[in-house]
């Protein structure tokens, strides 16, 4: 609000003002938005939605009133809207942790691979710009230690259309098998990669990671004890919104704890079959169908030839 008002000046006097997100009330990394109104002499503010951190703050709408400006909450599908879109902050915000969008690309019949483990490429290049879009627009990207070992990725953003933050690599490695020569470790001091390992990984592989720059989180090694510290310790480092990008192993763990906010799951028009293709999600399985994660309101849409899915299977905290 504050670069708005400055590029605006004079001709702020006495108007509306719409944002997303209530006003600051504090001073954080710049000065209070709602201070910064309220000189501008606004005359009205429209809020998309309210700001939980606020309500233990002074409060910037409390503030905004007592100088006598006009202040309006949106309500119904705006208020929906603007609290989809502030998914990630409001998560961090009330459960310091990073609102987790679990990203899966599968063939008709669900396979991720071929038996031979052939992956490359499942989806067209439509749906693979798209996901570089949205590494652009996340702060961590996630892969498990299987997907990191068999398939070597970067995971930085290319060919984005628009501005491009690399997003922080994370890799979930229990035992910190990530090679040192992987693309991973030897990018590590041009864009930050985290390794999640367990208590029971060797020394010896911990300390070779940590001197070429990969900072390494070590979690319980019970896997929904492990999948919470990683979460937190994620959210204490800031990270607002994780992509996870594979493998089955990773996808089942964070299911299997409640940890993921957000599915996105690419279908591609091809069918792959056979018993010892993988799977997009491992083990452990459900075993009442009433027990299956249902995505709520989820939407269909078409990229290229595939079809995505989206849907939340988590609402968003805070913000009412």
């Amino acid at each position: 609000e504050a670069m708005a008002l400055a590029a605006a000046g004079a001709v702020a006097r006495g108007s509306t003002v719409v944002c997303t997100l209530e006003p600051c009330s504090h001073h954080g990394r710049t000065p209070p938005c709602a201070d910064a109104l309220v000189r501008a002499g606004v005359a009205r503010v429209v809020i998309g939605c309210v700001d939980p951190l606020e309500t233990s703050r002074a409060g910037g709408r409390g503030r905004l009133r007592a100088a006598g400006i006009e202040v309006v909450v949106a309500e119904g599908e705006e208020a929906d809207a603007c609290r989809e879109q502030l998914g990630p902050f409001l998560t961090w915000a009330v459960e310091r942790r990073p609102e987790v969008t679990l990203k899966l690309a599968t063939s008709l019949d669900g396979r991720i691979a071929t038996a031979s483990g052939e992956s490359r490429w499942i989806t067209g290049a439509p749906a693979r710009r798209l996901v570089h879009r949205w590494r652009a627009e996340s702060d961590a990207v996630a892969v498990g230690a299987g997907t990191a070992l068999a398939d070597d990725p970067d995971l930085r953003a290319r060919d984005a259309e628009g501005p491009v933050r690399q997003p922080a690599r994370v890799v979930f490695d229990s035992a910190a098998r990530l090679p040192l020569d992987s693309r991973l470790v030897t990018s590590a001091e041009d864009v930050p990669v985290v390794v999640v390992a367990t208590e029971s990984a060797p020394e010896e592989r911990v300390r070779p990671l940590t001197e070429r720059g990969v900072e390494v989180v070590v979690v319980p090694a019970e896997r929904e004890a492990g999948i919470r510290a990683a979460m937190s310790a994620l959210g204490e480092r800031e990270m607002q919104s994780l992509l996870v990008e594979g493998g089955a192993g990773l996808a089942a763990a964070l299911l299997h704890a409640g940890a993921v906010d957000r599915v996105a799951w690419f279908t591609a028009p091809i069918i792959i079959g056979g018993t010892g293709a993988p799977g997009a999600v491992g083990d452990p399985g459900i075993d009442r169908l009433a027990g299956a994660p249902r995505l709520a309101r989820p939407t269909i849409e078409r990229v290229g030839e595939d079809v995505l899915v989206s849907g939340r299977l988590r609402p968003i905290p805070g913000g009412g």
